[in-house]
């Protein structure tokens, strides 16, 4: 009861003419950043940190609010539009959404989109008000072993669950390996396939990766096709900017399934919301299969969408509880929030509630305004939205590309992101041509760092003892369950090919006496 006191108190703050001003500010200003591809959420917050210095913090941090949820769904408007996501953690997002797109229901997409954003930050911003304490010593309780287990699982069951064949999903996990080492060892300082170039000392960019995979990649694919398969390109505008009866009871129970895959994901450091969107993705696809939903992966289903979109925004809410309760920042955008926290004097954490308990729950309260204001602003515009793909083909994949590069170009000026660029496009380009998936390495591109990282670290603890990591019950959990599901897979997989032979047989068998 205390929680909801203070709750209410924060809404008298927010709930102030100039304060909502703030947040449609920030609301629109998020969402026009995210739709530009290779900016994304984090972007959108580090650009529009400077305009928020002269305000007053409770005004500032308002209108971050609407900053913070509104980058997130322009996120996912260019992945579902343009297949070019402006973060990682909308990724899982364009597959099935992209789809819906090109199949003429572009606008029930981003319908599913803004709702199950609202929904997926909606519960996540209610668990932070109320189960704070107790969600965060969830958190605490991860060590190096934890987090690595956490990758292992990450990347197999992506390999596994998520593409049609467990051979080319654990080659699409080895080039995201292959593309995670480039760059200097932490530990060691050693240069790792740099081919000597200053520049790749840093590593390749993950926005490098995911632009030239999923847009570049798109791009060359579609032109490499375009006299021969002219119809991959005809996309339609059309379709409703809301959900019908039944398109809602069907997205509603992966709503609820996304989020509750992103909402502890949001309080583990380093998580990020890569893992619950693919996690939950590969759970909509594995129950696809059960259904024999003829729509996913094929037309677009509406839950492949429904469940990573709640995923991304529970996990984007329970972060900001980690980074006010704890001032840890789990994620990037939470990273630069906490860089505008220190720009106000202010530093998150447990002594925050005491001293800015003020400020503290009028941001919380402003979360969630900012949703509702977004839900209200982007259902009407989705249809709007959705007029971008009724340009001319060959103007939208032009401006797809120009948009990429320059994107790519703005964040760190540099020649040579341009041209890795172009070979990761290329890449991307062939995976589509010999059907690998391109999820696992993404997944492996955004977690393989960390993996080595926190490997490297348990592994210095125990002084070279593999035990460790397995000695926790977490760690064995983790692993029982990456083994029930592969074995669960692998059945599947088994099963698929079988039925498939058994059916062409009977067709060979029923062509025969057809001749006959």
């Amino acid at each position: 009861m205390d929680q909801l006191m203070l709750l209410m108190e924060g809404f008298s703050h927010a709930l102030t003419p100039m304060n909502l001003l703030w947040v449609l500010i920030g609301a629109v200003l998020g969402t026009a950043v995210g739709v530009l591809p290779g900016l994304g959420s984090a972007m959108a917050v580090a650009l529009l940190l400077p305009v928020t210095f002269s305000l007053e913090p409770t005004a500032a941090f308002i209108m971050f609010a609407g900053i913070y949820f509104g980058g997130l769904f322009g996120d996912s408007t260019s992945g579902i539009l343009l297949n070019t996501p402006g973060n990682s953690s909308a990724i899982a997002s364009t597959f099935e959404g992209h789809r819906m797109a090109k199949n003429g229901h572009a606008a029930k997409a981003l319908a599913t989109a803004a709702i199950g954003a609202f929904i997926g930050g909606l519960i996540a911003t209610v668990l932070v008000v109320f189960f704070a304490p107790t969600l965060v010593k969830l958190a605490t309780v991860f060590g190096p072993a934890e987090y690595f287990a956490l990758a292992v699982f990450a990347f197999l069951a992506i390999s596994a669950v998520v593409a049609e064949s467990v051979i080319r999903g654990v080659a699409a996990l080895g080039i995201g390996l292959a593309l995670a080492l480039v760059g200097i060892d932490g530990p060691s300082g050693t240069a790792r396939f740099t081919l000597g170039l200053p520049q790749l000392f840093d590593g390749i960019s993950v926005i490098v990766i995911t632009v030239g995979l999923l847009a570049l990649g798109e791009v060359l694919n579609v032109a490499s096709r375009i006299h021969r398969d002219p119809l991959v390109t005809q996309f339609k505008s059309g379709g409703r900017a809301r959900l019908n009866f039944a398109d809602f009871k069907k997205a509603l129970p992966a709503w609820l399934r996304g989020t509750a895959f992103g909402a502890p994901f949001g309080l583990i450091p380093a998580g990020g919301a890569e893992v619950p969107t693919f996690l939950a993705y590969g759970t909509e696809k594995q129950l696809a299969k059960r259904r024999n939903d003829s729509e996913f992966g094929k037309t677009g289903s509406i839950r492949g969408l429904a469940a990573p979109e709640a995923a991304a925004n529970a996990t984007a809410g329970t972060a900001m509880g980690a980074l006010l309760a704890l001032g840890l920042p789990t994620s990037a955008t939470a990273a630069i929030m906490l860089a505008a926290f220190q720009q106000y004097g202010m530093q998150p954490g447990p002594l925050l509630f005491e001293r800015s308990g003020d400020l503290v729950w009028a941001l919380l309260a402003s979360l969630f305004i900012g949703l509702f204001i977004l839900l209200m602003i982007n259902l009407p515009f989705a249809s709007v939205w959705a007029k971008l793909l009724t340009i001319p083909k060959h103007y939208l994949y032009a401006g797809i590309t120009v948009l990429s590069m320059l994107g790519v170009y703005a964040i760190s000026s540099s020649v040579i992101d341009l041209w890795m660029l172009a070979g990761v496009g290329l890449i991307g380009f062939m995976m589509r041509r010999f059907n690998i998936p391109l999820a696992p390495v993404l997944i492996a591109v955004i977690l393989g760092p960390m993996a080595e990282t926190e490997l490297r670290r348990a592994l210095a603890v125990s002084e070279g003892d593999l035990g460790i990591l397995v000695g926790s019950p977490i760690t064995v959990t983790l692993y029982l369950v990456l083994a029930a599901a592969l074995l669960v897979s692998a059945f599947q997989h088994l099963r698929h090919r079988r039925i498939n032979r058994l059916a062409n047989t009977k067709r060979a068998e029923y062509d025969v006496d057809i001749s006959a």
